[in-house]
């Protein structure tokens, strides 16, 4: 082989090597591009949808609670004898653009015989009822069906063909019954059997895997081999969602699913996290002012976010922690029908998820 030959083999595989490179930078801004979800896509045609400030809004709430039947008690705030009514008028407004109107009408036809599952905590169930009521106060005399079980439920919209489904899964993973008792696995997700083929699917977990003593449904946690009677619980929540984010990549097909993350609702039982004398939520009746909330993002949020950048497959993050935590007044605190003590964990529908759904449409339809 001659010279010649020699200096075009060694610029063809130059070639050949920085084509790969490009390939492969090109495929991680595409992943980028995808999970940095609705915060990057949206920033890229000028509008990041969360961040920005609450306003006064004569025409909220967006419905009635008491002409909706899919609303809980724990929830329903005015019904309880919540006394203001200010914390019903705020809407969100993006810094850089406006959130389209929720119309229950074009969601409809938009998802006719389409199922929207939510799949998670008591967070999941508060969304999925505010989504129901919010669609319902659209069409109120469409024809409804209404089933509540301990872990699946669903809320038919029946001309339309559009349900919308909520499973019920704290950890997301699996508590599997042994012989030692109660075991938290955080490598198995046998439920995901019953999220496959749906159209769209709307994760969120965290709240318990805070939980100690008897609010805790485990009696161990089991991380591959090794058996644990308790370990760090962000590190579990992170191995956990990890296993979640390997099922995404396995089972879900882009083309047919789009997939969300419900961002970390946060909790407002230290006063001191923004700024103030109280105990808690209690009494609280205005947001905070202003677009940052002085105690910072909760840890989880950026455990999340690790997850997320480890998908190939297109998931959204519906990033709502900071405009929720500006929101100490939108609680149930006392209001919470025959629960004891003050939530503020949960929050008050008609309120703040109203604001969840409307950035979810937006998401769906911008």
């Amino acid at each position: 082989m001659g010279f010649g030959s020699h200096v075009l083999l060694f610029w063809l595989f130059q070639f050949v090597l920085l084509s790969s490179m490009l390939l492969k930078e090109a495929e991680a801004e595409q992943h980028l591009y995808n999970v940095t979800s609705l915060r990057g896509r949206k920033q890229v045609s000028g509008c990041n949808l969360f961040q920005g400030r609450w306003v006064i809004d004569p025409s909220y709430p967006l419905y009635d609670s008491s002409s909706c039947p899919f609303i809980d008690d724990e929830f329903d705030c005015l019904k309880y004898g919540r006394p203001d009514k200010q914390y019903l008028k705020y809407s969100w407004q993006p810094a850089s653009c406006a959130v389209p109107r929720f119309d229950g009408g074009d969601f409809l036809r938009r998802y006719r015989g389409k199922r929207i599952m939510f799949v998670g905590d008591s967070l999941s169930l508060n969304m999925w009822e505010s989504l129901s009521c919010m669609i319902h106060a659209s069409v109120p005399n469409a024809k409804t069906s209404f089933v509540r079980k301990e872990t699946l439920s669903s809320v038919s919209f029946e001309e339309y063909g559009v349900t919308l489904l909520l499973y019920r899964t704290p950890y997301v993973v699996d508590i599997v019954k042994q012989n030692v008792g109660r075991v938290l696995t955080l490598n198995s997700i046998e439920a995901g059997k019953f999220w496959k083929d749906m159209d769209v699917l709307i994760f969120n977990s965290w709240h318990w895997w805070t939980h100690t003593g008897k609010s805790q449904p485990w009696d161990y946690i089991q991380d591959g081999q090794t058996l644990l009677k308790d370990m760090d619980r962000l590190e579990a929540f992170y191995k956990g969602m990890s296993t979640w984010a390997r099922w995404v990549d396995l089972n879900v097909d882009p083309s047919k699913t789009k997939v969300f993350f419900q961002g970390i609702s946060p909790t407002h039982y230290k006063g001191k996290e923004w700024n103030s004398q109280k105990k808690n939520c209690l009494g609280e009746l205005e947001p905070l002012s202003g677009s940052t909330y002085p105690g910072g993002a909760p840890p989880a949020a950026s455990v999340v976010n690790k997850v997320l950048s480890s998908i190939t497959k297109p998931v959204y993050l519906l990033d709502i922690t900071t405009l929720s935590q500006l929101r100490k007044d939108a609680h149930p605190s006392t209001y919470s029908g025959e629960h004891s003590g003050t939530d503020c964990s949960h929050w008050c529908l008609p309120g703040l998820p109203d604001t969840w759904n409307q950035l979810l449409y937006a998401a769906l339809t911008m």
